[in-house]
């Protein structure tokens, strides 16, 4: 996938504001120059929902192996199937939201605490 930038903050309007657990929170995506090594990198404030959720998410998918390889190979399918970028997010955004309800059943059964969203 390209950002078809030469590197730095992705452009657009949804790369400064995300919406979790209902709420509108700030972000910034930064991604890699054109035809370099694939990575992106979200910054979120530390207090906000989406800080919650991108460390549930991590946690979780540390924690259970088969979600784990479940997502790797969803996303691997994904990747080779829809080059454009925003295509990506599109179709991807449902699968996360049910990820995320297995993380919240896990943090729940775990006692598994996180940062207080704001």
């Amino acid at each position: 996938m390209t950002t078809g930038r030469g590197g730095g903050p992705l452009p657009g309007t949804w790369n400064r504001i995300e919406v979790s657990g209902g709420q509108r929170c700030r972000q910034l995506v930064f991604a890699p120059p054109v035809g370099a090594r694939s990575w992106n990198v979200h910054l979120r404030e530390g207090a906000g929902a989406n800080a919650r959720f991108a460390l549930l998410f991590r946690d979780f998918l540390r924690a259970d192996e088969g979600a784990r390889r479940a997502w790797g190979a969803f996303k691997q399918r994904l990747a080779l199937s829809v080059p454009d970028l925003a295509d990506y997010g599109q179709i991807k955004a449902p699968a996360t939201e049910v990820l995320m309800a297995a993380a919240e059943r896990w943090a729940a059964a775990t006692g598994r605490r996180g940062p207080a969203a704001a």
